[in-house]
């Protein structure tokens, strides 16, 4: 039952916080034009921060940057350059930028044999890569102003890897490695650093997954926008979404490993490849054969 009013009492220790404190600050987010970069864009300006969403579909983020009153920037965080442009014309249009929220990223579903050499390549520079650029660009600047705030989105498939999602539960999991790495090197530096897990979150990303995402639970966009703004009022290294799934986690890596198949054969993790519903995420794929030119 505690789980159940933990999101209420998360409000209650927002609402404790000096409301002013994110109002001027300037925030990127990458990937905003859609899902949990768009949630968290709303939900910051709500708070009087001045956001700047970066995305490839330039076209759709510039209005619904019109919309919510952010400013719109053209991304590819597969290209440094682009990344290093985007930084650059965020800082020289708000005058400075307090945090980067590295929120990009894709998830293929399928089996792993099955996977084009050309869609996993993708997944790494987008979903890892696009985020090393991301805290190399902003690092240096937040450092030297001694204040500052990094937020990756990552996935607790990086805790809970499922079959039919294997490179992406890699790269999950490989940015929640980074982010810790990072931050122990700055530890002392004023600056800080924040891993968001979601799991499941309803977004066109796992859309036709009705049926194969039952072993999860789900979450919205606007659950892990939250649990953004909350971190930037007070910072954990480590945010879940829904929180109590890393207590889980922690229960799970305990279990041996006979246990741990045995339950995930009752829960029938293996969905993904059974119960993928391709015609629902038929948009989706599209969207992602066009990204790899295919």
């Amino acid at each position: 039952a505690s789980n159940i009013w933990k999101p209420i009492r998360n409000w209650r220790k927002i609402k404790m916080f000096n409301k002013q404190k994110l109002k001027g600050k300037v925030i990127a987010i990458t990937g905003g034009a859609r899902g949990i970069g768009l949630a968290t864009a709303e939900t910051l300006i709500a708070q009087g921060a001045q956001v700047c969403i970066g995305d490839l579909d330039f076209e759709l983020a510039e209005q619904q940057a019109k919309r919510i009153g952010a400013k719109a920037f053209a991304l590819d965080v597969r290209n440094p350059e682009s990344f290093k442009i985007f930084i650059e014309d965020t800082i020289q249009h708000f005058g400075g930028l307090y945090a980067l929220v590295n929120n990009a990223g894709i998830m293929p579903m399928g089996a792993f044999l099955d996977e084009s050499a050309v869609l996993t390549d993708t997944q790494i520079d987008i979903n890892l890569r696009g985020v090393i650029y991301g805290m190399k660009l902003v690092l240096p600047t937040l450092l030297q102003q001694k204040q500052g705030h990094i937020i990756n989105v990552s996935s607790l498939a990086g805790y809970f890897a499922l079959p039919g999602s294997a490179v992406y539960s890699a790269t999950k999991y490989a940015v929640i490695g980074l982010t810790e790495g990072v931050a122990g090197e700055h530890r002392d530096s004023g600056v800080s650093f924040t891993a968001i897990l979601p799991s499941k979150v309803l977004t066109e990303l796992s859309s036709g997954t009705e049926e194969a995402g039952k072993v999860i639970p789900s979450v919205t966009p606007q659950q892990v926008a939250d649990a953004i703004l909350l971190t930037l009022l007070k910072p954990r290294l480590f945010i879940a979404v829904p929180d109590y799934l890393r207590l889980v986690h922690r229960s799970y890596i305990a279990v041996p490993q006979w246990a741990q198949k045995g339950a995930r054969r009752i829960l029938k993790d293996q969905r993904i490849l059974t119960q993928l519903d391709h015609q629902t995420r038929a948009g989706y794929e599209h969207r992602l054969n066009d990204l790899i030119g295919k």
